[in-house]
């Protein structure tokens, strides 16, 4: 049996690794959480479409229904490319995202297979007005947002490099499309997604797990990328996001 004493210094080790990883969790989240979705209007998002002027909301793409801010195709006939971007007004540099999304519905006529319940954050982006008005998707970093089917392996999180790239274990990374280790979220589930961007190491983390790490982002021409715009995407599938989050760090 453990003497008196023991128990006492066992309860101090305790509450000493606690306040140690407070003080970590801490450091690792400075700062207050912003909204930047109000859950009734779209105030300080302004959407981009490919072929379209800036600020037209093609066809009330991007809505919100119920407080929830939704990618919506009930008036087209077919998607016929109309790539979207809702773009956030203010960039960011170090700073923690967060958001809770899920898929519903069905995709639009005319989607690509790839697009099935397909979506991303798009992150040390161009601004929307830097866009060419045929431009599919901003210069930027994508964390994809991915729905599971029933069976099998398709992963969130995962990272999409459109007109950049980035570093991991060393080596510049051209590939586009990298993987993450998170699990499967099929069905119309909610997922909470944060992404980390603290000096040139972006994390992303799905449901509180780290599942892909990499270092200096930068565009195709090797400019380094610190910072940038954050918008989401349509790109044919139905999607609705409840919170969508940052919280600004220290440098």
């Amino acid at each position: 049996m453990m003497t008196s004493a023991r128990i006492v210094t066992a309860g101090l080790v305790g509450l000493l690794v606690a306040a140690t990883c407070l003080t970590a969790e801490e450091k690792a989240g400075q700062g207050k959480w912003i909204q930047l979705f109000n859950g009734k209007d779209l105030t300080g998002w302004t959407p981009k479409f490919k072929g379209h002027d800036l600020g037209e909301n093609y066809k009330n793409t991007f809505r919100v229904t119920d407080g929830l801010l939704t990618v919506s195709y009930d008036q087209y006939e077919a998607f016929d490319s109309k790539f979207g971007h809702l773009f956030y007004a203010k960039p960011f540099s170090n700073y923690r995202l967060r958001v809770e999304y899920r898929f519903i519905g069905e995709q639009v006529k005319g989607g690509a297979g790839w697009a099935w319940r397909n979506n991303g954050l798009m992150i040390h982006g161009q601004t929307a007005q830097s866009m060419a008005k045929d431009q599919s998707f901003p210069n930027s970093i994508e964390v994809q947002l991915l729905g599971g089917k029933e069976t099998g392996k398709r992963s969130t999180a995962n990272l999409c490099t459109p007109g950049t790239h980035v570093v991991m274990d060393g080596k510049l990374i051209k590939q586009h499309v990298i993987n993450s280790s998170s699990k499967t979220y099929p069905g119309d589930q909610w997922v909470t997604i944060e992404v980390e961007a603290r000096g040139n190491t972006i994390k992303h983390i799905v449901e509180g797990k780290t599942v892909l790490e990499y270092t200096d982002p930068q565009l195709d021409d090797g400019t380094k990328l610190t910072g940038g715009t954050i918008s989401i995407q349509a790109e044919s599938h139905p999607c609705q996001f409840r919170k969508i989050e940052v919280m600004e760090l220290k440098d």
